[in-house]
């Protein structure tokens, strides 16, 4: 006869595809019972509207019907206590301030994606970089830290997504294996967000705060356009952040984005390199396509001292890609814009800054 440790064993390896943590670590499978060749199982979700809900369900009996001797499932979906909600709370994510998460002690990589003025596709590499990151099999977060002009969401084909509240975290949607939270996803989309700069500030605080990505490697933030108060934030929260420049090859966008860099070094934040976004290619049939000039790129990776990370052509598919949601880099992985991009991963992961010296926080 199977026995109910051996159904729970399977049932707790599954993975909740929120907390991305398995069902037996989060205290989630509250009971199994065996009757003949049914197993009798009850778990417990984290809130009782769980978006996960039916996703949980399949999982938990596909791993019941897994184990040897169980024939059928009958699955009852609780909810967990108010005070069981809250200790996993505390136990995951409670207690710690965004200087704590990310700030000079932590082991997570930020990388914030600026650029001096709007529509040079700033968001469209900042989405690219965190898919592909994650792709690499590094765990990733994306940040749209652009309140007023939010795009993240729509790139990543998940404008109807919501994050989900357990007590103090905020669980954010997932697209592409990568984590991503936005105000866009709080907001009517066809609404203006007009917010002075005390309420971004208090906005990404509590983004880099509250936002539960789980144990990742790397933040993707993708910054508006300028100088502004939402960069400043950032550069006060997570001093220690790298930074890429985008601009696109004309000079009179370049310009703009060598302050950018200049800001993000005023508050001691890394720049790591530029990307040339919308930069000439030649089609299949040999014919070059150079809407915005040639050079913008290079002359600000000069001016700044850092390196050119890769310039990027505005291709077709870059524009599909981004109505349809899905990153070029995966949709079109063979257009020379997802080939560029590539190359502008390789040069970022190897400019990651060592980590030989690096204490590693330990409670006891």
């Amino acid at each position: 006869m199977t026995s109910p440790e051996a159904v729970r064993t399977a049932v707790g390896a599954v993975i909740d595809p929120e907390l991305r943590r398995s069902l037996g670590e989060l205290g989630m499978v509250d009971a199994v019972d065996i009757d003949g060749t049914i197993a009798h199982i009850t778990i417990l979700l984290t809130i009782e509207g769980c978006p996960k809900r039916t996703e949980i369900d399949a999982e938990v009996r596909t791993a019941a019907l897994a184990v040897d001797g169980i024939e059928s499932v009958n699955l009852t979906m609780g909810v967990m206590s108010e005070e069981a909600r809250k200790a996993l709370s505390k136990n995951l994510h409670g207690g710690r301030t965004a200087e704590d998460r990310f700030g000079p002690k932590s082991l997570i990589r930020v990388i914030a994606v600026s650029s001096g003025k709007g529509g040079v596709g700033k968001s469209t590499v900042a989405a690219n970089l965190a898919v592909a990151l994650a792709r690499r099999g590094q765990k990733v977060g994306l940040l749209d830290a652009d309140v007023h002009g939010f795009s993240i969401p729509g790139l990543l084909g998940i404008a109807d997504e919501k994050p989900t509240k357990v007590e103090d975290m905020i669980l954010p949607p997932r697209a592409f294996d990568v984590g991503v939270i936005s105000i866009g996803m709080f907001v009517d989309p066809h609404t203006p967000v007009s917010w002075r700069g005390p309420m971004m500030h208090r906005t990404i605080n509590q983004f880099l705060a509250d936002v539960y990505f789980g144990d990742i490697d790397t933040l993707v933030c993708d910054l508006p356009p300028g100088t502004g108060d939402v960069a400043i934030s950032l550069g006060q929260l997570v001093p220690t952040a790298d930074v890429i420049v985008v601009t696109t090859p004309q000079s009179s966008a370049s310009d703009i984005a060598e302050r950018s860099g200049l800001v993000a070094r005023q508050l001691g934040q890394r720049v790591i390199g530029v990307v040339e976004n919308m930069s000439d290619w030649v089609d299949s049939e040999g014919v070059e396509h150079s809407m915005f000039g040639t050079g913008g790129g290079a002359d600000v990776a000069s001016r700044l001292g850092v390196p050119l990370l890769g310039a990027v052509p505005l291709t077709p598919s870059v524009i599909s890609a981004g109505n349809n949601g899905m990153p070029v880099a995966l949709g079109h992985p063979s257009d020379p814009a997802a080939i560029a991009l590539e190359g502008v991963v390789d040069a970022v992961i190897a400019s990651a800054p060592s980590r030989g010296n690096t204490s590693i926080p330990l409670s006891v």
